[in-house]
């Protein structure tokens, strides 16, 4: 697999940010809210992170693969195929939200 660029499994991410807290550049922002599981009668209900947006900035990015070395679940992965160009910094932000895939060609605002 060639080091194209970098593409994020979400259903394996827990917004632990250690990805954006290990980039070198900072080029990973991480939104995420907290919820509460298990039956309401429990005494103390679990509360986990959810994922609500993770945004890598390619005109920051170094593709070091820090990132990928360091999630210690796997929600980071090489990925073929080339990041999209832009006219504009801006352009070359690549944002997921929910039920929205990451990877080459879904820069924001050119889904």
């Amino acid at each position: 697999m060639n080091h194209g660029s970098i593409g994020l499994v979400a259903e394996r991410c827990t917004s632990c940010m250690i990805c954006a807290r290990q980039c070198p550049v900072w080029c990973i922002r991480i939104d995420s809210h907290t919820e509460r599981r298990g039956a309401p009668e429990d005494r103390r209900p679990r509360s986990v992170k959810v994922l609500d947006r993770f945004e890598i900035d390619w005109g920051v990015c170094m593709f070091c693969g820090i990132c990928i070395t360091d999630c210690p679940f796997d929600a980071l992965e090489w990925q073929d195929g080339r990041v999209r160009t832009a006219d504009a910094r801006p352009g070359l932000r690549q944002l997921w939200e929910p039920d929205e895939p990451i990877g080459p060609g879904t820069a924001d605002g050119q889904r």
